[in-house]
């Protein structure tokens, strides 16, 4: 049976703000924003070419403080060239990290979650 990982919970303390981070920033795609009564708003967005997306919002996902999750990785083709179009586009990223397992990228978003972008070594 197949597993699909599909949507991880960002805990965020301004929805506008962030989605406008993901979106216009990271160039992620706003696939859904509903405010579904007056205490739960759900905001999907999704990086291109990703079948993986984030959700943020109101009243959805866990007890967790905005600024807290570390743990999401995403591969990309080229870390340099990421690296100067996320700097062209205002993010405050870390420079290319070059590792023997792939070369890294890292970002905050405005509350300080943190994303880890790696462009995986050649294949033998």
């Amino acid at each position: 049976m197949d597993i699909r990982i599909e949507l991880i919970f960002v805990p965020v303390s301004d929805i506008d703000r962030a989605k406008a981070f993901y979106v216009d920033r990271l160039g992620f795609n706003a696939d859904f924003d509903h405010r579904v009564s007056d205490d739960i708003r759900f905001v999907q967005l999704t990086p291109p070419g990703s079948a993986c997306s984030i959700a943020i919002g109101e009243g959805i996902g866990s007890d967790q403080e905005p600024g807290t999750l570390h743990v999401i990785q995403a591969v990309i083709d080229d870390a340099d060239a990421f690296l100067a179009e996320l700097r062209a586009k205002g993010v405050a990223a870390e420079g290319v990290d070059e590792q023997p397992w792939g070369r890294f990228v890292t970002v905050a978003d405005p509350d300080g979650n943190r994303l880890t972008f790696q462009q995986l070594p050649p294949r033998d």
